[in-house]
């Protein structure tokens, strides 16, 4: 058992070149993740669900629900509060966005990070979405729908800024 340690910690030490990298962290992360998926899946099989067949639409609307989210969760200034216990507060990122730095060492860095990055946060998202469909088709349409328009009311929103300031000349 010994001669395992002192190999990971070998491996370690080279990959991470002096860096504080939390790769224990991301190891458990990796099976946190893994573990939720193999047991709602048991889940399902046990409850003989059906497994969906998404159409074009309904891939297109779990994709843009999934950007809003997991942006929602990684950026926006409302959700702060979540990420607070892993990051500390830099200044503003864009309208209605944070800039964070990760704080902390091994699970807790691990977890700021995966906080603090919307394509980290996509694989999650996503993937509740996805079980979501299976457990709870109607009400995860109805939030990936919520979570679309608002999407969709951001784009707008800097569409309609970006003009205004193109016809004031302020571009």
């Amino acid at each position: 058992m010994q001669e395992i340690r002192e190999k990971v910690r070998r491996e370690t030490a080279e990959y991470s070149q002096g860096e504080d990298r939390p790769l224990k962290g991301y190891a458990g992360g990796m099976g946190v993740y893994s573990a939720l998926v193999l047991t709602l899946a048991g889940v399902a099989r046990a409850q003989h669900r059906q497994l969906p067949a998404p159409t074009p639409f309904e891939v297109l609307l779990i994709g843009a629900a999934t950007h809003k989210l997991a942006r929602l969760i990684a950026k926006e200034n409302i959700t702060s509060a979540l990420r607070a216990p892993f990051t500390r507060y830099e200044g503003p990122a864009g309208p209605a966005e944070l800039h964070e730095e990760v704080r902390g060492h091994g699970a807790k860095h691990a977890v700021g990070e995966l906080i603090t990055c919307p394509f980290c946060l996509a694989q999650w998202t996503a993937t509740s979405f996805t079980f979501g469909m299976i457990f709870a088709p109607r009400a995860t349409r109805l939030v990936a729908t919520t979570m679309t328009a608002v999407a969709a009311s951001d784009f707008l929103q800097l569409a309609y800024s970006w003009t205004q300031q193109k016809a004031t000349g302020q571009l």
